[in-house]
């Protein structure tokens, strides 16, 4: 029988065998760091250690020693917070939602995706710990039997709902994740020469034996946990996004922040995801299994996601315009034309006009290029959220009560912590587990598209 020709690239370059794909990927785990991984860890650590020195100094201190005032209560801590959840978007998007509608170009970069949610979900968390004053009590937040009586913590409150919200998704995430590379822990246990390392791996990957059996069941549990945690991509940052819609702050209580958080929640999600995998391709020599497709693919999802945040930029001056709310106006005036315009702007140009290049064929597959307007969309949605929060708060209903705002060092120390912490996970990740999931990538290895048919 012919081979019909497709006119898709096939999603793994190089003609690779299963033999290959398992050396490709284990290799990474088995030699001795580069020194570029070592630089970067070193830089990564060096912003981990400023953040654990801004952290311990604010809670031995107070949160006095933040810019907050008694008009601008959130902050840096609060932006930072949004920031990191909507960065967690991605992975499970590109794991679950993805997997569920048979996109198998996702196989190369679901574990990374997976893996950068995990950790950017704990960077999340620790701003609203933080932002308790009393770190060490925010065991107060879960409804557990306790002696002090009627006190309780607000539930109807949507901070409260955070943290729910923010723990179901750490811990369907970790489980999606952990679930989908034990068939590889047990690759990597059967090449292990080492007895801890395969003592290590041998209880990761619970026994897996390969048998058609444990198969099938991996097959359907995997599934199910892709449907619960789909639901996810959706609800978590819905229910942040409720810490603004429920309030009665101008410029904060509107409808359309649920969908329009969710969407810049995979926008700036699917731009790290970018900023990552193209370091890793580079870095790690996988041009071969994160190939251009895979890159121009998340592009376009740049631009869907891009093209949503835009209209509801359009939509908030809208409804503020049709409203006939002075207030509502005043606030959209203040951010374009405030004293923190700036910030405004640099959001617009980065939120609004960056995507734009990536109606261009040629930009989509040019990597530095896609490299750097992936760094500047995530500038763009840190400054988003910084907007949204600081410029609502700062001018409020009374001109007696306007007072303007500047992050002090340990806020702007805490925020480098932050993103040192990610790193720092991200990067021992790849050097100790799979970043590519094996199983996945040898059942697309020679796929081209709809209407493939093989050698007969």
């Amino acid at each position: 029988m012919a081979e019909h020709l497709s006119a898709r690239d096939p999603l793994i370059h190089g003609n690779k065998n299963f033999e290959d794909v398992t050396n490709d990927i284990c290799k990474i785990m088995d030699r001795k760091p580069t020194w570029l991984w070592w630089l970067g860890f070193s830089i990564a650590l060096s912003a981990l250690t400023l953040g654990i020195v801004s952290v311990t100094y604010q809670i031995m201190t107070g949160i006095g020693t933040w810019g907050l005032n008694k008009t601008v209560g959130w902050a840096f801590d609060i932006t930072n917070f949004v920031f990191w959840v909507g960065i967690g978007h991605a992975g499970t998007l590109i794991s679950a939602i993805l997997f569920l509608f048979r996109q198998k170009w996702r196989t190369s970069i679901n574990r990374s995706a997976e893996a950068m949610t995990i950790f950017a979900v704990v960077c999340a968390g620790l701003f609203p710990i933080i932002h308790m004053g009393r770190p060490w009590l925010a065991y107060w937040m879960f409804p557990y039997p306790n002696f002090r009586g009627p006190l309780w913590i607000n539930f109807r409150s949507p901070l409260a709902w955070d943290v729910f919200a923010i723990g179901t998704y750490l811990i369907i995430s970790a489980t999606f994740w952990y679930f989908g590379m034990i068939p590889d822990l047990a690759t990597v246990r059967d090449r292990a020469k080492s007895k801890i390392k395969k003592f290590f791996f041998g209880a990761l990957s619970l026994g897996w034996n390969g048998s058609f059996r444990v198969w099938h069941r991996y097959e359907t549990v995997y599934a199910l946990l892709a449907g619960l945690a789909a639901p996810l991509v959706v609800s978590v940052h819905t229910v942040v996004s409720f810490d603004f819609a429920t309030s009665a702050i101008p410029g904060w209580h509107t409808t359309t922040f649920p969908p329009y958080f969710v969407a810049g929640a995979v926008f700036s999600g699917f731009a790290m995801v970018l900023t990552l995998m193209i370091i890793a391709r580079k870095t790690l020599r996988l041009e071969d299994y994160i190939t251009l497709t895979h890159i121009e693919n998340m592009t376009k999802v740049i631009i869907l996601t891009g093209g949503i945040v835009t209209l509801s930029y359009a939509t908030e001056f809208f409804m503020a315009w049709y409203s006939g709310n002075g207030y509502e106006q005043f606030v959209f005036l203040n951010r374009a034309l405030g004293p923190f315009a700036w910030a405004y702007w640099i959001m617009v140009g980065c939120n609004l006009i960056t995507p734009q290049f990536f109606w261009f064929r040629s930009i989509r597959r040019n990597v530095t290029l896609v490299f750097i307007l992936s760094i500047f969309v995530n500038i763009g949605m840190w400054f988003e959220r910084f907007v949204i929060i600081v410029t609502s708060l700062h001018r409020d209903f009374l001109p007696s009560s306007w007072s303007m705002y500047k992050p002090t060092w340990v806020e702007i120390g805490t925020l480098i912590g932050s993103f040192g912490l990610f790193f720092t996970l991200f990067l021992l990740f790849i050097r100790t587990m799979p970043m590519v999931s094996i199983g996945e990538v040898k059942s697309v290895l020679h796929y081209r598209g709809d209407g493939e048919k093989s050698n007969g």
